[in-house]
């Protein structure tokens, strides 16, 4: 068990590991940031910030020697950073974890060979898109097998025109290719595990995404007793597998036959888990405190119906002609397509930031603004968020609707 009182080290410098050290320093550790950029998030608050590249092994022995246990925020790391540090010091969750979660032809093949429901899904490990997609056929979506989050690095293929353009932009990538999945919405569900092997699963999230960001996340989710109860067995059943030590994110849909498929899995706190701060027991961040160090968990159960909605560094900019929002459209497999893979977060010719009107927010009683610290707003940036809490999800989610529409 690590006290408090003793130093958590985290690699990666963004929101995740800025919540997380709050939540760390309020349990009276301290917290040692490694984060290539200087001026990050999490360095901002931290009690000591390290600029280094993933590559300095010097640096990273250096870190690790100076804390009692490491955590990460987000899942690219080169492998060999973590292996120097697990050499040194306890790292939760494990390298192996991160090894297989953080490329989806390894994570996939791990989730198939354990047993656990996934969307049927060929390799093409050498570039081949055309051969791939004639083993899964049409219509599906294609993902690079490294560095996609947030719908980059994937495009959705319905027609021979979608495939000659998808060969041309993944050729040499290694990728896979998914059938696509008819869904009625995308669940995820995030569970805590000690150590001691102590579990603790988070009440099941709905997540709605715009363009393959998360825009809402609604706690409890708008299922039935018994799909919500399917969702946790699922992801406790593969944190114990993996053996987790730490937080496990698992993303899942719900298909139109009923069915709970696996989308994506994140050894890390995780955006659909932020309601956690203002509606829950214990937050995720302060969970994945405790279990990293080995304390007992803590309670998960739902204070209020909450949901979370994600602000974007579009808010500083006025809507472009052609944009609708599409929240809450509730489309059937909405956020699973559509070609992203050259997508990127830019503040748009010609624009000029204002602020967003924080007062809608902030005179809400039943609201809660957590802003990041970022300090350049770009399109598709994730700048912070905001719950809201109501005595039933439906009229937290339109209150939501309606705060998010006046900013």
């Amino acid at each position: 068990m690590i006290l408090p009182g003793k130093t958590i080290g985290v690699l990666g410098g963004g929101q995740l590991g800025r919540m997380f050290a709050q939540a760390a320093q309020s349990l009276g550790y301290r917290v040692h940031v490694y984060e290539p950029q200087a001026g990050c998030p999490a360095g901002a608050v931290a009690n000591r910030e390290v600029n280094a590249s993933y590559e300095d092994a010097g640096a990273l022995l250096e870190f690790a020697r100076g804390v009692d246990v490491v955590t990460y925020e987000f899942e690219n790391i080169p492998a060999a950073a973590l292996a120097g540090i697990a050499a040194v010091v306890p790292l939760h969750p494990r390298a192996d974890v991160l090894h297989t979660t953080q490329n989806r032809q390894r994570e996939k093949a791990w989730l198939r060979a354990n047993g656990f429901p996934h969307v049927a899904y060929a390799e093409a490990l050498d570039g081949d898109i055309a051969a791939a997609v004639g083993q899964v056929g049409l219509p599906c979506v294609v993902k690079t097998a490294d560095f996609g989050y947030d719908g980059k690095g994937q495009m959705k293929l319905t027609t021979a025109a979608d495939l000659e353009q998808a060969v041309a932009i993944f050729r040499g990538r290694r990728c896979v290719v998914e059938a696509w999945c008819e869904f009625t919405c995308e669940l995820s569900v995030i569970v805590a595990r000690s150590s001691a092997g102590e579990t603790r699963a988070f009440p099941v999230a709905e997540n709605i995404h715009t363009q393959h960001i998360l825009d809402f996340s609604i706690v409890p989710a708008r299922v039935t007793a018994e799909v919500a109860v399917r969702a946790a067995t699922v992801a406790e059943q593969i944190a114990e597998k993996f053996g987790v030590v730490g937080l496990l994110a698992v993303e899942l849909f719900l298909t139109t036959a009923g069915e709970l498929v696996v989308n994506e899995l994140a050894p890390r706190p995780h955006n659909s888990g932020h309601w956690s701060l203002d509606g829950c027991e214990t937050s995720q961040f302060e969970q994945h405190v405790r279990a990293v160090c080995g304390l007992p968990l803590g309670g998960v159960a739902v204070r209020e119906p909450t949901v979370m909605v994600n602000i974007l560094g579009d808010a500083w900019y006025a809507p472009a002609a052609d944009e609708v929002d599409q929240a809450g459209a509730g489309a059937v497999g909405e956020g699973a397509g559509a070609n992203e893979a050259a997508r990127g977060d830019t503040k748009g010719a010609g624009e000029r930031p204002r602020f967003p009107n924080w007062s809608a927010v902030l005179a809400e009683p039943r609201a809660k603004l957590h802003l990041y610290g970022k300090s350049e707003p770009r399109r598709a940036r994730k700048m912070g968020h905001f719950t809201v809490r109501a005595a039933d999800v439906e009229t937290a989610l339109a209150r939501a609707r309606e705060l998010k529409a006046r900013l």
